[in-house]
């Protein structure tokens, strides 16, 4: 069989979508993929090292307000239906998977055009527009949460196997010498999405002082667009600040750490659900509170806290984030409270979902 994962712009549409491949490679060895994106965000990065076809098509975001945007997305849109239909017909494409970003849309619409089978799967917890599009063409649609959208299977999201099998007590002494930890004392892992969070940066960085010399070390990946990443400052502890653009490994680098800050983005959400580390969730405040939302199944059970966007200053690290960090006691409780938001199989069932569409 041959498939088009469509996805697009954030390592969150394009992640599930390369860890729903590697699971249909894993049921049918011949299949055929190639993961359709386009030319704006992380495809042409994320993709290629994979191995996995890329087949890149020209970005048309959906205009959200009368502007010139608007003016040129039907003609770029309609360019990219065309391309994505074109490319279908000419491989003989027989299921399209779509998990939203910007080249689902065009790819759901060619698909439509061609008589395919479309499946559209959902990961935050309110639906994006290309994938409220694309469950109007078909009816076989998946969310990881209950309620994004009417008649969804709630499969929960697709995550790789080095997520899902982690055993982060085992690898944890592998995860430190891989990031060059010392190896024993509290880890902080930072991260905001593949581009870097600004704003959780600028505290985290401010308070660096009162970290260092409480005796944390943190691992802070920046953003690839950041200044900074792959720097060090160690004090004569050993304790250390690594930064980083963007981490690849993140099974490694959960299994590093003791606690978390993050945005809530689908995927780190369900990753931190399954892995099991105790986080704090700083939830990005756009779009319709989504990430907010993403979150409430972990803070609500008590294995995370949460942060707004606007109260994550320096001084709440050093009298939230610092404390919690340095309390094994309710660190272990977080971890074992931790309430899992979604199966973890869901890259599986896709996976034989495609395999048996018709």
């Amino acid at each position: 069989m041959k498939f088009v994962l469509a996805a697009g712009g954030s390592a969150g549409h394009v992640y599930p979508a390369i860890n729903t491949a590697r699971a249909i490679v894993d049921l049918d060895p011949q299949a055929h993929i190639t993961i359709m994106g386009t030319d704006r965000g992380l495809d042409t990065t994320l993709v290629p090292p994979t191995g996995f076809a890329l087949e890149v098509l020209p970005s048309a975001p959906f205009p959200r307000k009368l502007n010139g945007q608007a003016l040129t997305f039907t003609p770029k849109f309609i360019a990219s239906v065309r391309l994505a239909r074109r490319f279908m017909k000419a491989h003989s494409t027989d299921v399209v998977i779509g998990f939203g970003g910007y080249a689902s849309a065009p790819a759901y619409m060619a698909a439509r055009s061609l008589g395919l089978c479309i499946i559209v799967h959902e990961a935050n917890s309110t639906a994006g527009l290309a994938n409220k599009l694309g469950a109007k063409l078909t009816p076989h649609v998946a969310a990881m949460f209950p309620g994004v959208m009417s008649g969804a299977r709630v499969i929960g999201m697709p995550l790789s196997t080095d997520i899902v099998e982690l055993d982060r007590h085992r690898d944890y002494a592998k995860a430190r010498e891989y990031f060059d930890l010392p190896k024993t004392g509290p880890v902080l892992l930072v991260f905001g999405g593949s581009q870097g969070a600004q704003s959780i940066n600028a505290a985290i960085e401010a308070a660096l002082p009162q970290l260092i010399a409480a005796g944390v070390s943190v691992l802070h990946a920046v953003g690839t667009g950041n200044i900074g990443g792959g720097g060090a400052a160690i004090d004569s502890a050993g304790v250390v600040y690594r930064t980083v653009p963007f981490i690849s490994r993140m099974d490694l680098a959960y299994c590093a750490a003791d606690l978390v800050v993050a945005r809530a983005g689908a995927m780190t959400v369900a990753e931190i659900a399954t892995v099991g580390v105790p986080a704090i969730f700083v939830p990005l405040p756009i779009g319709n509170g989504e990430q907010k939302r993403n979150a409430q199944g972990l803070t609500s059970a008590g294995a995370a806290i949460e942060i707004e966007n606007s109260a994550f200053t320096p001084d709440a690290v050093v009298n939230k984030v610092l404390p919690l960090i340095l309390d094994n006691q309710m660190l272990a409780k977080m971890a074992e409270t931790r309430r899992e938001v979604n199966p973890t199989n869901a890259a599986k069932e896709l996976a034989v979902w495609g395999l048996s569409c018709s």
